[in-house]
């Protein structure tokens, strides 16, 4: 599972999860692309097994990026535990993740394999995802006056 090597601060806030991605969110590196369409906190562990999925079903061929990194760490109090004693202890790690950003890379499989890979990615995912291809994502963000 991906988390930091090391952290200068290991507890952070909340944070709020609105707005859309600014950056990621154009394939940059393969051809297709998986899309996050809402917002949410996506753990490490969904991560890997979206990712175990996508190479599976495409037998080892073609490359996969996996542009999304569990920066955050989230705390948790043990159960039955009386309040206050000050924050917990990390349990797990997680990417914050926007609507627009672009989750997962694919090249080197035709499109039809690279759909149905995606499609089985983005069921290991706590937000709702489409499929996009390169092409689709550029002239979105040159539509927007954004820059490529």
């Amino acid at each position: 599972m991906l988390i930091p090597k090391r952290v200068k601060r290991r507890k952070q806030h909340r944070g709020v999860l609105k707005g859309t991605a600014h950056k990621g969110n154009i394939v940059a590196y393969g051809e297709y692309g998986l899309v996050a369409e809402e917002a949410g906190w996506i753990k490490s562990n969904q991560i890997e097994a979206a990712r175990i999925a996508m190479t599976r079903f495409i037998k080892r061929g073609g490359q996969v990026w996996i542009d999304i990194f569990p920066h955050k760490p989230i705390t948790r109090h043990p159960a039955e535990a009386r309040m206050g004693s000050g924050k917990g202890n990390v349990e797990f790690w997680v990417a914050v993740v926007k609507p627009g950003r672009v989750m997962f890379e694919m090249a080197g499989v035709p499109e039809e394999v690279a759909r149905e890979a995606m499609r089985l990615a983005g069921h290991k995912l706590p937000v709702k995802c489409k499929f996009v291809k390169k092409e689709e994502t550029v002239a979105e963000n040159t539509a927007k006056g954004g820059e490529v």
